[in-house]
Order: C-alpha cells, then sequence, then structure tokens
C-alpha cells in the first residue's frame, strides 16, 4: 500500500490526472440549471503550499503540476483546471496547489452544496480553516465510507461523489467497491468517481472484476501511466472510474489524456487509456 500524508503528493502526476478530469465532470452537470450536491470523502486540506518540507521531501510536483503549468499548448478542456491553479498563485509562481475541495469550489454556482469530509484531525482543522464562513461548504470530521451513508441521497437529487481514498490501508480495493456499490443502491443517478493507484496485473484485474460483478452499468474508465509497467520505485499511474458520466465528457476526458500523457511522460513510458469497463 501507499504511505500517506498528501502533503507529500501534492501537484503529482496524478493530482494533475484527476483534478483535471473533475473540473470537466463538474462544468458537464452545470450545463443544466438545477443544483447539485458535491461529496468529497477524503477531502485532504484544500490547500497545499509546495514549499513545505514534506512537499520538499520528494518533490513530486515537478513530475506533476511543474511541467504543464506555464505551457502554451493546453487543451481547451485543461484550461478549467489550470485557471484554478493560477488563481492560487496570483504572482505568476508556482507555490501553491489546490486540491479537489478548491478546484471544485472555485466552479460551483450559488445554488450548489459542497460537503468535505477527513478523518485526520488535523487536516481537517486546516481544511475548516479554508472554508470558515463560506455557507456553501460543509466540512466533516469522518470516516469517508461512512459520509456516503450519510450524506445520500441528496436532497438536490443531483451529485458528483468523488471517492478519493488513501489506499494507506489493506484490502482498500475490496473497501472502495463496497462503499461504492452500498451508495450506488441509495443513489443511483449520481455521478461517481472512484480514484485507485496501478498495481500489479493480478491486483488490477480482480478490482475490475469485482467491479462489473456489482452489476452496475454505465463505468467509464480512465488510466494513465508515466511510467513503464515494472516500475516499483513510486505511483507508476492511476486511474479513475466514472460512473454514471455526463454528456459530452467521454470526449473532454480523451482529449485531456491525449495531451497530458505526452507531457507528463517525458520518457513516453507508459501510456493512457479512456474505455468503458462496463457499458450502459
Amino acid at each position: 500500500m501507499l504511505a500517506y500524508r498528501h502533503q507529500f503528493h501534492a501537484g503529482a502526476f496524478a493530482d494533475v490526472f484527476k483534478h483535471a478530469l473533475l473540473a470537466q465532470l463538474v462544468l458537464a452537470l452545470e450545463k443544466k440549471d438545477k443544483p447539485f450536491l458535491y461529496l468529497d470523502t477524503h477531502a485532504g486540506i484544500g490547500l497545499y503550499d509546495l514549499m513545505h518540507e514534506w512537499a520538499q521531501k520528494n518533490a513530486e510536483h515537478k513530475e506533476g503540476i511543474e511541467l504543464i503549468w506555464a505551457r502554451k499548448d493546453a487543451p481547451p478542456e485543461m484550461m478549467p483546471f489550470l485557471d484554478a491553479v493560477r488563481a492560487e498563485n496570483a504572482d505568476g509562481k508556482l507555490r501553491y496547489y489546490p486540491g479537489s475541495p478548491r478546484v471544485v469550489r472555485g466552479l460551483m454556482r450559488a445554488g450548489d452544496r459542497m460537503v468535505l469530509t477527513e478523518l485526520n484531525r488535523k487536516d481537517c482543522e486546516a481544511l475548516a480553516t479554508l472554508f470558515v464562513r463560506d455557507r456553501q461548504v460543509t466540512v466533516e470530521l469522518s470516516d469517508g465510507y461512512q459520509a456516503l451513508k450519510a450524506h445520500l441521497p441528496p436532497k438536490e437529487r443531483r451529485g458528483l461523489v468523488f471517492i478519493d481514498s488513501s489506499f494507506d490501508r489493506a484490502q482498500e480495493f475490496k473497501r472502495l467497491t463496497q462503499g461504492f456499490a452500498e451508495a450506488y443502491k441509495k443513489f443511483a443517478t449520481g455521478v461517481y468517481v472512484l480514484w485507485y493507484p496501478l498495481m500489479e496485473p493480478a491486483v488490477m484485474q480482480a478490482f475490475e472484476r469485482r467491479v462489473a460483478a456489482t452489476g452496475i452499468r454505465k463505468i467509464l474508465q480512465l488510466e494513465i501511466s508515466v511510467h513503464p509497467r515494472e516500475w516499483t520505485l513510486t505511483l507508476r499511474g492511476c486511474g479513475l472510474l466514472v460512473v454514471n458520466p455526463p454528456f459530452g465528457f467521454e470526449a473532454a476526458a480523451c482529449a485531456i489524456l491525449a495531451w497530458l500523457w505526452p507531457v507528463l511522460s517525458r520518457e513516453k513510458a507508459g501510456g493512457q487509456q479512456v474505455k468503458w469497463l462496463v457499458a450502459e
């Protein structure tokens, strides 16, 4: 499993991948006037100082956001995410990286609502401070999987649920699948986003079989790998399962990954894919 406090990994390629795609999902939901709930089960601290000693230890942002934030050739689908990063660095120098709560909050409309849950007490306190007096945001100290039970279905009857587990415990693939399946029973029309790390092939195949065995349909699978399959020194790649993706999201995802992978994988190792794990 992965050693975890997100400050160590802030701005890494995995963050760039998932947050660029997450921004597109928010915008897709906003094509309809009705408000929605954004539920983030593992919210972290929301905003990360890349000069913090933890972030500097492995400097993972140098292989992620630092490679793309100043480029002039990014496709339009990348701009909502890049604008979110630039908004936190008004002086034009990259120092702060917005986590998923901050990226999404910048795109929300007046009627939308956000619930952020975080299990680490200090991180939750930092998150609450970041959104103090923001009436559209609720911050809770709780287990993310319990939050799925507590907050679904939402009163808005529309929702984007981001399950971004830290994968710092054994059996997390199983826990992720079970938690998602139980949430889906309560709220089958919601958009779900499940992040996962790429591990050895047998583990990934078992995960895919377990997800497919739930019987849930409309699951789009997106993956990026910036290192070869045999790479073990650090995270080689990661993926998202997007359940009930809004119209137009698949095309946006293809555009993002087609541009992102060759930029992030400077040795052109690994690859990227967008495919249906389970069709409609």
